[in-house]
């Protein structure tokens, strides 16, 4: 895979249902906003108008005839017109970019969730068009531990969410997995701790990206 010329920052952040992302996500635009860096936060499904549509029917419960294969290239789909529309442009332009979840989301809820192996890799190998994180933060928590913490959100969950635990389980494996395969890009983060301590492993991090870049 060819790499993407770039002036900007990429960073994504991924876990399981329940890990925390949505609340890191928020202290994440504290930490630049005290900084005043300028920062583009995107998410995935979506992010463009066309891949926010896709993410609709991704998500919708509704679909239950989903085929795993149509529910990975969508994905996809919408993981391409992501990249070309906005991810690149942004990184040639120099901006910092967070994005909830990315690539490493379809390795592990498709790859090994669905048992689709190295397919989904290949997808989306086209889909990044070289285009990878510079750091990836796994928020790492048992699965069962997770779905304790959105107990009660039974109205906002949504196809994927309402997987059995063992599906749940096989895609923790496979965060597992790909931190192990890609120790230089993927920041594992024990999300059993306070918010302060997940917090505060961020931005030490986070300090040490922003002064690799001005170094």
């Amino acid at each position: 895979m060819e790499t993407c010329s770039r002036k900007g920052i990429f960073i994504s952040i991924e876990g399981p249902d329940g890990s925390g992302k949505s609340t890191q996500i928020e202290n994440m635009k504290a930490f630049f906003s005290e900084k005043k860096i300028d920062v583009l936060f995107t998410r995935e499904p979506g992010g463009t108008a066309i891949g926010e549509r896709i993410r609709e029917i991704i998500l919708d419960k509704s679909c239950t005839e989903m085929d795993y294969m149509t529910e990975a290239m969508l994905y996809a789909a919408s993981r391409a017109q992501h990249v070309a529309q906005v991810i690149k442009p942004a990184l040639a332009e120099g901006k910092v970019i967070v994005c909830d979840r990315f690539v490493d989301s379809s390795i592990a809820y498709q790859g090994y969730g669905r048992k689709l192996g190295d397919a989904v890799r290949i997808i989306n190998n086209y889909a990044v068009d070289g285009c990878m994180p510079d750091v990836t933060f796994l928020l790492k928590v048992d699965p069962n531990v997770g779905k304790g913490r959105i107990t009660g959100r039974a109205e906002k969950e949504d196809r994927l969410d309402a997987e059995k635990t063992a599906f749940h389980e096989d895609v923790y494996q496979g965060y597992l997995q790909l931190e192990q395969e890609h120790p230089e890009r993927i920041v594992g983060i024990d999300a059993s701790g306070s918010i302060e301590e997940i917090k505060a492993e961020i931005c030490r991090k986070l300090e040490e990206v922003l002064n690799g870049v001005t170094e």
